[in-house]
C-alpha cells in the first residue's frame, strides 16, 4: 500500500470517529472481494462483454424473447447465490452496531449487506433485488429461488403462474431489479435524499459515482454540509471534493476505516 493510500485512510478514520450520523452509499465495488464481479470496472461484467448490458434493458428485455431466454442463463448461473458476505460487509454490520449508520443505501442487488446483518429495514436497495421475482403485468412478487428451479428444470422464458378467476396471469417475469429505462422507487430514493441531508458522512464505498441518480446523493451531501469519504478501487469524478479517499480492496479497507469508530464521539461523551 503507498503512503498517499495510508494517508487516506487516517484521515478517513478520523472524519469517521466524528461522526454521529453516518449514510453509506454502496456500490458493486465492495462485493467483488465475494466473487461477484462488478459491472464497469477493468474485469467488469460489461467492460467484457458489451452485449450483456442489453439484459439489463427493459426495452429489449420486455420485446425481444431472446433476451429474455439469455438473461435467465445470466440469473440461473450468477455466483451471487454462493457468495457469501466478505470483511466489507461485515464492517458495515459493526458501523451499524456501533450506532453510527442511519441508513445504508446500495446500487447492488446481491442482498449480502441483510445476509451479513444489517437490518433490512435500515437497507435502501436503491437498484431492486435480484432475490424477487416480479411479474410486469399484475406485479406479484416471488422468491427467485422457486422461479430460478423453472428454468432449471428447461423452462426457457418462464412466465407468471399467477391465477386470476381460473386462469393463469401468464405475464412477463423479471428480477425486482431496477433496468435501464426503468425508474427508481420514488420513496426508496426520497428515503435516501432525507438520511443525506441529515448526516455528518456520506460513506461512498466500492461505487464508480457514474450513475444517477444515486451518485447525486454526493452533491446533495456537500451541499448540506456533510462531509464525503469515498473508498473505492478505482478514481471517482468526486475524489476532488471528497475529505478523504480511500484505495485497495475494500475488504482489507473497510474493518481498519470502522476500527476506531467506538473511541470516537461515544467513548468521549
Amino acid at each position: 500500500m503507498t503512503a498517499a493510500a495510508d494517508g487516506g485512510l487516517e484521515r478517513a478514520r478520523r472524519v469517521l470517529a466524528l461522526a454521529r450520523r453516518v449514510v453509506v452509499l454502496a456500490g458493486a465495488g465492495i462485493s467483488t472481494d465475494s466473487g461477484i464481479p462488478d459491472f464497469r470496472g477493468p474485469q467488469g461484467v460489461w467492460t467484457k462483454d458489451p452485449g450483456a448490458e442489453r439484459l439489463a434493458t427493459l426495452d429489449a428485455y420486455m420485446t425481444d424473447p431472446e433476451v429474455r431466454r439469455r438473461a435467465w442463463q445470466v440469473r440461473l448461473h450468477s455466483p451471487a447465490w454462493e457468495a457469501r458476505p466478505n470483511a466489507g460487509h461485515r464492517a458495515l454490520v459493526e458501523l451499524e452496531r456501533d450506532g453510527r449508520l442511519t441508513l445504508l443505501v446500495t446500487q447492488n442487488i446481491d442482498g449480502l449487506h441483510q445476509l451479513a446483518g444489517n437490518d433490512p429495514h435500515r437497507v435502501v436497495e436503491i437498484h431492486g433485488t435480484m432475490r424477487d421475482i416480479v411479474c410486469m403485468r399484475c406485479g406479484a412478487r416471488t422468491a427467485a429461488p422457486a422461479v430460478i428451479e423453472r428454468v432449471r428444470a428447461g423452462e426457457k422464458d418462464p412466465h407468471c403462474e399467477t391465477t386470476f378467476e381460473g386462469a393463469n396471469c401468464g405475464g412477463i417475469l423479471k428480477s425486482a431489479t431496477i433496468s435501464f429505462g426503468q425508474q427508481l422507487s420514488v420513496i426508496d430514493l426520497a428515503r435516501a435524499q432525507l438520511a443525506v441531508e441529515d448526516a455528518d458522512v456520506l460513506l461512498c464505498v466500492g461505487t464508480s459515482l457514474g450513475v444517477y441518480p444515486a451518485a447525486g446523493l454526493v452533491p446533495l451531501a456537500l451541499a448540506a454540509g456533510a462531509k464525503v469519504v469515498i473508498a473505492n478501487a478505482e478514481a471517482t469524478p468526486f475524489d476532488d471534493e471528497a475529505a478523504a479517499v480511500v484505495r485497495g480492496a475494500l475488504s482489507e479497507q473497510l474493518p481498519r476505516l470502522v476500527e476506531p469508530i467506538a473511541e470516537g464521539p461515544a467513548a468521549e461523551s
